[in-house]
């Protein structure tokens, strides 16, 4: 009867210390913005032309990718040029996987449904894209040293496709 009791309370040990080591990983993702936090800067809600202009270049998955923002005189935004941007779907069989290009960029703040500010594209060159045909919204992260445009897709995980200003 006592080895029935001892076998029963380990195994109830067992699953607690299991379910708690399962349940604290949840615990560390309490912000949508902890991972980015943790590995670029806080997520920007605004920022101004003057601020984001420049050249920035990838790491992790945007390794060998370059964009430079350049602010036009009239207000937000300017011109945007582009190495190895990724091709959306649409154009891979045209442009390949990556393509060279230029457009418009402008910085939209955050909003209501999108709290955090980032950068929208607008791609003339090789040719027109639609809106979402190849990534075309970059969300901003920031501290006092460094700025990044990054993919926003999953919020508990660092992005992976992140461009660092030089």
């Amino acid at each position: 009867m006592t080895r029935v009791r001892m076998a029963g309370r380990r195994a109830r040990l067992l699953t607690a210390a299991t379910a708690l080591a399962l349940l604290s990983p949840l615990a560390s993702c309490s912000s949508a913005s902890t991972a980015v936090e943790a590995c670029m800067g806080k997520q920007a809600v605004s920022a101004t032309t003057g601020e984001l202009e420049g050249t920035y270049t990838g790491e992790a998955h945007a390794k060998g990718v370059k964009i430079t923002l350049k602010a036009s005189d009239t207000g937000t935004g300017g011109t945007v040029t582009v190495r190895n941007w990724p091709t959306g779907s649409w154009y891979k069989s045209e442009l390949g996987a990556t393509f060279d290009g230029s457009g418009t960029w402008d910085v939209l703040s955050g909003t209501g449904s999108d709290e955090y500010g980032h950068v929208q594209l607008s791609f003339t060159e090789p040719e027109r894209f639609l809106q979402d045909d190849t990534l075309d919204s970059l969300s901003i992260a920031k501290d006092s040293q460094r700025i990044y445009l990054y993919e926003d897709y999953d919020p508990d995980v660092c992005p992976t496709f992140r461009l660092r200003r030089a």
